[in-house]
Formats: C-alpha cells, sequence, structure tokens
C-alpha cells in the first residue's frame, strides 16, 4: 500500500499494570478475541490489523479517524474490569503497510502513540494518580491540548460511575442507545435506565466523545 502523503492514526493499548493481573493468560486470549472482532467490524476503516504485539501491548492502524472512539470504547467495555490505556498517535508511515501484520510499519503515527504510552507508563512509575486513560498526539499542539483536555474530563466522569451505573451504560452502549431494549435486558424500569443516565454524568461523556469524533473523522476526510 502506498502511505506517501496520508495521514494515518495508529493506536497502541496497554493492558494497566499486567504483572500484578492473576489470570493474565486468561485476560490476553481474552484480548486477542475482542481485537479480531473488532479486525472483522472495522475492516473497511483498517490499514494494518490489530494484535497483541509486546504481550501487554496491541496496535493497529486506521485510515480513517471516524471509528477510533468507537474502537476504543468497545475494547474497554469488553475487558473490564482490566483496565487499559490507548495512546493514538496521528501522523504518516513511512514504510509499507502490512494489512495482516501491524508489526514493521513505522512513521511518526506510531510514535506519536508511542510517545503517549510512554507519558503514562511514567506517570505510572512516579506513583502519580492517571488523570486519563485516554491521550492523543499529532503534530500540533493546541489540537493535543484540547483533546488531551477533554480526555480528562471524560476519564473524571468516569471515574466516579458505581459498578450499576457502569452496567446499564455499558449495556445502553452495547444495544445502540436504545433504553428500552437496556430495561428489558436488565429486568429494570425504563425510568430507572434514564436516571442512572443523567445521574452519572453519562450524557456529558457522551458529548464528550461525540466532540472527539468530529475532530478525528476529519483526518478520515483528509485521506480520501
Amino acid at each position: 500500500m502506498d502511505s506517501s502523503n496520508k495521514m494515518y492514526i495508529a493506536i497502541i493499548g496497554d493492558l494497566v499494570d499486567s504483572k500484578h493481573i492473576s489470570d493474565r493468560n486468561v485476560i490476553q486470549e481474552k484480548l486477542k478475541a475482542i481485537l479480531s472482532t473488532i479486525n472483522d467490524t472495522y475492516k473497511e476503516e483498517i490499514s494494518s490489523k490489530f494484535m497483541i504485539t509486546l504481550g501487554d501491548e496491541f496496535q493497529g492502524l486506521l485510515h480513517s479517524g471516524k471509528v477510533v472512539m468507537d474502537i476504543i470504547e468497545i475494547i474497554a467495555r469488553e475487558i473490564f474490569p482490566t483496565r487499559l490505556r490507548f495512546g493514538i498517535g496521528v501522523g504518516e508511515i513511512l514504510t509499507s503497510i502490512e494489512y495482516e501484520m501491524p508489526l514493521g510499519a513505522d512513521g511518526p503515527a506510531y510514535y506519536n502513540a508511542r510517545a503517549v504510552i510512554n507519558r503514562f507508563k511514567s506517570v505510572e512509575k512516579k506513583k502519580m494518580t492517571a488523570k486519563a486513560d485516554i491521550g492523543i498526539k499529532t503534530d500540533n499542539e493546541n489540537n493535543d491540548s484540547l483533546i488531551n483536555a477533554i480526555f480528562t474530563q471524560s476519564y473524571f466522569i468516569k471515574s466516579k460511575w458505581t459498578n450499576r451505573q457502569r452496567e446499564i451504560i455499558n449495556c445502553y452502549l452495547a444495544l445502540n442507545e436504545v433504553q428500552s431494549d437496556v430495561a428489558l435486558k436488565l429486568g429494570i424500569n425504563q425510568s430507572s435506565v434514564q436516571r442512572s443516565l443523567q445521574h452519572s454524568g453519562f450524557y456529558g461523556y457522551s458529548q464528550a466523545v461525540k466532540s472527539i469524533t468530529v475532530f478525528l473523522s476529519e483526518i478520515g476526510e483528509e485521506n480520501v
């Protein structure tokens, strides 16, 4: 594939504190299955498949920014309560790109995603409290500051969710945001679903995610 003059979106994901996960092999197998589903569902937007690379990390490459947040949301939701952090890097790819194998490709998109992951790991080593679990790096520092501020706000909202609120929210997202379907699946009243979404701050969180998606979608348009 010719990668010249195109902007790509690299995603690197990393298991948080993976050395202390008791069922590490089980989690890795679950992650493999999730990534396989992602590759099938979003194959039209993927330039290089999502794959586990360094044991506790995985990566993939996209040529369309419009599905980045969908992919991250699905992976994080399906692997929960195991925690992940995500580095999003936007830039060119300077080598050839193999669809079936993400290893080997190189360029600013991957450098930027790696820089985000390294920043998260540095915070962890210093025993500092994480302010976000998703970060982005592009060639525009002003855009990065804005988007990363939104990620911080989103992380703060998520950190306040109770287990029950998270269960309802995850079900709501998985069922295409239809409250009546959530109520039926969980055996509760629709009013309970509505209250949970409202009191959890979900609508503010959802709007933040949509704003980021609008920004990332413009990257995909540049490649057309």
